[in-house]
């Protein structure tokens, strides 16, 4: 475990968790567009669900390739900085798992695939290039989960075909978390931190609109309180101090908090089991995230 830990801090295994949820809620969307009474395609999930495991951590792991030398500075005690994994194995790693997650959604079609290779693609372009500017970092990094809402979504070419934009509200979303995360070195500042408040209260207005629409059910809707309580309390604290230590809570509340907001897409599309699936990420995401760190 000694070898191979710094491998897994690399990969940031409660995220991946997140990423997870990602295509559950997509999958929960999709199922809108399935005929009444089919049967749930279980191998088709493990696939879609394999396959994003692969993805994020893959871009995850280069992530932490491109910043090796900023890291040397700021964050010395990660796995590259550190010496415990050379640049050039984490690089390894790192397309092994963009491999990984390409070749298990390759019997699933080529919408599924070019979906795949689209995130391989945008996280690249986030860790090499877009995520030191302030406008171009948060919408690659949104775009990478949309499009990992997509992969869920692909479930049902249908529903990808006529509800493809719900791809942008994760981008709004990751948009505000990385907003918010520019501030956990060095402490935050308060302008920024609005802005992502507001865009957290955009999300929550899609979601709940979305539910009216197709379930017009409180219940249904409901499971967006859970999302707001869990996200916007420490958001509130890291404004009221702009601490490094309150900014980067808000960011790991951001992340995981991405498990309450897909299971409210879950819930607002009337699909329960899923909805009681994504939620029991969230303790193995705690868990995780107590072991590996998620920023």
């Amino acid at each position: 475990m000694g070898t191979l830990k710094p491998y897994l801090q690399l990969m940031r295994p409660a995220n991946i968790v997140t990423a997870i949820s990602d295509v559950l809620a997509g999958i929960s969307i999709a199922l809108l567009f399935v005929p009444e009474g089919s049967t749930l395609a279980w191998p088709t999930l493990a696939v879609l669900i394999v396959a994003t495991m692969g993805l994020y951590g893959g871009g995850v792991v280069f992530n932490d390739v491109f910043d090796a030398e900023i890291d040397a500075i700021e964050r010395p005690e990660r796995p590259i900085p550190s010496g415990k994994v050379s640049k050039r194995a984490a690089a390894l790693l790192g397309t092994f798992l963009f491999v990984v997650g390409i070749a298990a959604v390759s019997p699933l079609g080529m919408p599924t695939v070019l979906i795949a290779v689209s995130i391989v693609l945008m996280c690249l372009v986030y860790d090499r290039w877009a995520k030191h500017h302030p406008v171009t970092g948060p919408l690659a990094m949104g775009l990478c989960r949309g499009l990992n809402l997509t992969l869920g979504m692909s479930y049902s070419l249908l529903a990808l075909g006529q509800l493809w934009f719900l791809a942008f509200v994760p981008v709004i979303y990751i948009a505000a978390v990385t907003t918010i995360s520019r501030g956990e070195v060095h402490g935050g500042q308060r302008v920024p931190m609005y802005l992502s408040a507001i865009l957290y209260s955009v999300v929550v207005a899609c979601i709940v609109a979305f539910g009216l629409h197709y379930q017009s059910s409180f219940l249904a809707i409901g499971m967006v309180l859970p999302f707001i309580a869990f996200v916007f309390p420490p958001l509130v604290k890291a404004i009221r101090t702009m601490e490094a230590g309150d900014v980067r809570r808000s960011v790991k509340h951001g992340v995981i908090g991405l498990i309450f907001m897909n299971a409210a897409w879950t819930a607002a599309a009337g699909m329960w089991a899923f909805t009681f699936f994504t939620l029991s990420l969230f303790p193995l995401s705690i868990w995780l995230g107590k072991r590996f760190a998620v920023t």
